[in-house]
């Protein structure tokens, strides 16, 4: 890992009408438009659905670096963030987001160990600790079949 700070970029660009295209250097364009709750056309991500992309994203990551520095062997992990959107202080903002996380492991491993991992995943991943609203995490642990 390289020393901190790190600084990422990313740019936006549109015209009064249609959908937003969104680089970073390096990466492939992202087309995003409103959510369909905004009067979107639906069907395009949007920068709600790419908020909780980045948690889910971060969540795996996080899972998987830290199942390696403890040796845990997994087969598959699967995640999906709800974000709430409301008002709150009279401004509209996230305020509640619920992880849902399905971590798929061989018979018999230590399925304590695995919980722990995934409730560490959820305190640890850096996007989720620079949001805010409140956090909560729903995880399950199954068996391979």
């Amino acid at each position: 890992m390289h020393p901190y700070p790190h600084l990422y970029s990313a740019s936006a660009a549109a015209g009064p009408d249609g959908t937003v295209a969104v680089t970073a250097p390096g990466l492939p364009e992202i087309t995003t438009a409103p959510p369909p709750e905004f009067d979107g056309p639906g069907g395009i991500w949007s920068p709600e659905a790419l908020l909780c992309a980045a948690l889910a994203d971060c969540f795996i990551l996080t899972f998987r670096a830290l199942a390696k520095g403890s040796k845990f062997e997994w087969l598959g992990l699967t995640c999906r963030v709800e974000g709430v959107l409301d008002r709150a202080d009279g401004v509209t903002q996230f305020t509640r987001y619920n992880t849902y996380a399905t971590l798929e492991v061989a018979p018999g491993s230590d399925v304590a160990k695995a919980r722990a991992l995934l409730e560490r995943s959820e305190h640890k991943c850096l996007v989720s600790n620079s949001v805010r609203g409140t956090r909560s995490l729903v995880a399950e642990v199954v068996g391979a079949t």
